[in-house]
């Protein structure tokens, strides 16, 4: 017989947005939970994150007098997936994903989630799509709420200056800084937000440090216990093959947790394990990963150990990156959709538009590398007056401003040309002879490039047709992504293949639950989040796809957990379920 040290009705495993939103789940369905988290500090990826939450006819959404088509949604799901996901999963996430939310906002008042029209869904074309978008973010918050718990939220690995602090609406306007007044309003707006944390102590968090943050609040205030410094080892199960508990370790010594009714996965992916990242993807060179530093696969191993399958472990949420010398990654988003620039490969020849989603431009770079060709670094060839016009690699286009928190001025760093990541060159021969490409080539692109822009259509990769692809750009411009390069000095920055983590792991159904290769269910194990293969598939529907499908399918794990309960379990039962989700309809 098993004997156990602790009994839970429900264990999570992991403390990102997926895990803390099954927890809340769990507790609201009567269930008595925990979340165990391997690290010191709590929030997973989800505080790394910038905190969108794709949700299609999310409540905020709804209050706003606008409410996306859910069939046309499954639709849109089903065709960038392109049959990778089943559609019960597609239409699961499409119907609880708006439940979940609604659940969030009237379980707690710390839940604000507020729509901003405008980030469009990254293919608002494609039937189903959204030039308006479906990105649901929550406000900014003084992390001196968190009290003692704020020493442990997870900090992102690039810390801002103290007060600096981006809402999503702020960054865009913020890349304007050149083009109109709201952008330099922006820039003043950063300013006072700086004075204030230095002369009142504010501690304001936004994007994904808020969300995390609002979790945790909402954990305390239902009383749910989250053991930080406590990793899994392994699952534990019984003659069958149910899952009925987990071994973890707590201040050194094993534990063996019971948990009645399930045990729901929401550890992340295997962002840091290169080893089995190259097992899988040998084209990734180095750990390029933005992903939670803690994401070492420990919870796809263990499900694994218990029969579980896996899918899509060579895939994750690709990001093109920079990479600094002393390993410091930085994103390359904006840049991307700037009108004065294009990227070449290692024959100096474009292959993509450059303003794709950054998991489309990423499979470039991939299937680029395999035919033979370097894709792996490419390169953003660009002109100085686009330097001094647009913010380039966190680099303001103002007069120099001495011991300003980052680049200003009118000339490259000089440190950045030192370290081979940006060069420069007097010509396109010059630079292409610097960066290891055919002169001859790159001269060839970049007359043909300028021809484009000057025609104001890129007729070769159809640059700026999307709503998505004009996010960023210049909105001063005819084509906001198009404008000629001009006189030299000329440069490249270097594109690495970064990601937000990874997207692959357990198979799982509808309901969360884990499959094994015979697609039938190992009872009581869920996965969620980066734990499991992405409902995305190797796509990505619109800003907040991660984190959306986390939120959702731990609340989805939660309820099925209820639902499954016969009556008298100590548990609420499936009539208590059913009249809940009625509740928040």
């Amino acid at each position: 017989m098993t004997t156990y040290d602790h009994i839970v009705d429900v264990l999570v495993v992991g403390s990102g947005g997926g895990g803390m939103t099954a927890a809340l789940a769990a507790d609201a369905f009567g269930l008595d939970t925990l979340v165990v988290e391997k690290s010191p500090q709590f929030g997973g990826s989800t505080a790394l994150s910038g905190g969108g939450i794709w949700v299609p006819g999310a409540p905020s959404q709804r209050r706003e007098g606008y409410a996306p088509d859910p069939d046309g949604v499954f639709k849109y799901l089903q065709q960038i997936t392109g049959g990778l996901v089943s559609d019960a999963r597609l239409r699961q996430y499409v119907d609880s994903a708006p439940e979940m939310m609604e659940f969030l906002e009237r379980l707690s008042p710390w839940f604000e989630f507020v729509w901003k029209p405008g980030y469009a869904d990254y293919y608002p074309e494609l039937p189903g799509g959204s030039a308006l978008g479906s990105t649901i973010n929550v406000p900014a918050i003084d992390l001196r709420k968190l009290g003692d718990e704020e020493q442990h939220l997870l900090q992102p690995l690039a810390l801002a200056p103290k007060g600096i602090w981006f809402a999503p609406k702020d960054l865009r306007l913020f890349y304007q800084i050149r083009q109109n007044w709201r952008g330099k309003a922006v820039l003043v707006k950063l300013v006072w937000r700086m004075f204030r944390a230095r002369v009142f102590g504010d501690r304001m968090a936004a994007i994904g440090q808020s969300l995390a943050a609002r979790l945790r609040l909402a954990l305390k205030q239902q009383n749910i216990p989250l053991w930080l410094s406590t990793p899994m080892t392994e699952l534990i199960t019984d003659d069958d093959g149910t899952v009925t508990g987990a071994v973890v370790e707590r201040e050194g010594k094993p534990m063996r947790i019971q948990a009645r009714h399930g045990v729901i996965l929401a550890a992340g992916g295997f962002d840091h394990d290169m080893a089995w990242r190259r097992q899988y993807l040998p084209e990734l060179e180095k750990d390029w990963s933005f992903g939670n530093p803690a994401a070492m696969g420990d919870g796809i191993r263990a499900g694994e150990k218990v029969g579980a399958s896996t899918d899509l472990l060579d895939e994750a949420w690709w990001f093109p990156a920079i990479c600094w010398p002393d390993g410091r990654l930085q994103f390359m988003l904006n840049e991307r959709m700037m009108p004065s620039q294009f990227v070449v490969n290692g024959n100096g020849e474009r292959f993509i538009n450059e303003a794709a989603p950054y998991m489309d431009f990423a499979h470039a770079m991939i299937e680029g590398q395999r035919s033979g060709v370097q894709h792996i670094p490419c390169w953003l060839i660009t002109d100085i007056r686009s330097f001094r016009r647009y913010v380039v690699a966190g680099h303001l286009p103002i007069p120099k401003v001495p011991f300003a928190p980052v680049p200003t001025g009118r000339r490259v760093p000089k440190a950045w040309l030192e370290s081979g990541v940006v060069v420069e060159g007097n010509s396109f021969e010059e630079l292409a002879t610097k960066i290891g490409v055919p002169p001859d080539a790159l001269r060839r692109t970049a007359e043909r490039f300028n021809e484009l822009a000057r025609k104001g259509h890129d007729d070769d990769f159809n640059r700026g047709d999307s709503a998505y692809d004009n996010y960023y750009g210049d909105p001063t411009l005819p084509n906001p992504n198009l404008y000629p390069l001009g006189d030299p000095p000329y440069y490249a920055f270097q594109i690495i293949l970064g990601d937000l983590g990874t997207s692959g792991g357990l198979r799982t159904d509808e309901h969360s639950r884990v499959l094994r290769a015979d697609d039938t269910v190992i009872k009581g194990l869920y996965a969620v989040g980066n734990n499991s293969a992405a409902v995305m598939g190797r796509s990505y529907a619109g800003a907040g796809a991660t984190i959306g499908p986390a939120m959702t399918f731990g609340y989805v794990a939660a309820r099925h957990i209820a639902s499954q309960l016969p009556d008298g379990s100590g548990a609420k039962t499936d009539s208590t379920v059913d009249s809940h989700r009625k509740v928040i309809k």
